[in-house]
């Protein structure tokens, strides 16, 4: 690439110092410009070789681009381009290097856990570290309709049932379980 650009500069310099040469030293006429056959193809092959040169140089890119296998296959979102929108050349090799905040479950996670008050919501559903999606709703559910603040005006079942609703909020979602579960203390 650097020999790239000193060939193309020396290209320039040489075709700016045969203009200057081709003047023609007579002193009645100081603004004209006489220049030979030869010149004349020399500045000309100059200035052809500087833009084909620099033509190289903007679609280097383009001309040394690796085939993927969507170019190499028949792809329906090659008509309409919809693959370009979306997966443009300026963002393949990017990297993100940018500090990202830590999730506000993140942090309550942690806070809890270094003050050792993490709630074990496996505790409150009664339900196993392993317990799949199903059994967690189903075990939701039944607690739900024992404990519903609407049976009984006890202050307690709406706590309860306040810790229960939490404990399914986390545990029902994933993301949020594998956080919980990286700041829960298991023995």
């Amino acid at each position: 690439m650097i020999k790239t650009t000193s060939f193309l500069v020396s290209l320039l310099f040489l075709g700016a110092f045969n203009i200057t040469y081709s003047q023609v030293e007579d002193s009645s006429s100081n603004l004209e410009y006489s220049m030979s056959t030869e010149e004349k193809i020399m500045l000309f092959g100059g200035f052809a070789v500087a833009v084909v040169g620099i033509f190289l140089f903007i679609a280097r890119d383009v001309i040394f681009r690796k085939k993927t296998k969507y170019d190499e296959q028949e792809f329906e979102s090659k008509k309409d381009r919809t693959y370009e929108k979306y997966h443009s050349d300026w963002t393949d090799d990017y990297v993100d290097f940018t500090y990202t905040r830590p999730s506000e479950d993140d942090e309550r996670f942690r806070k809890a856990a270094r003050e050792s008050k993490l709630p074990d919501y496996y505790k409150v559903l009664e339900i196993s570290r392993t317990a799949s999606q199903e059994e967690i709703k189903k075990k939701y559910r039944e607690l739900a309709k024992k404990l519903h603040p609407d049976k009984s005006k006890d202050k307690a079942t709406e706590d309860s049932m306040a810790e229960i609703n939490k404990a399914y909020e986390i545990l029902s979602n994933k993301e949020r379980r594998e956080k919980y579960d990286k700041y829960l203390n298991v023995d």
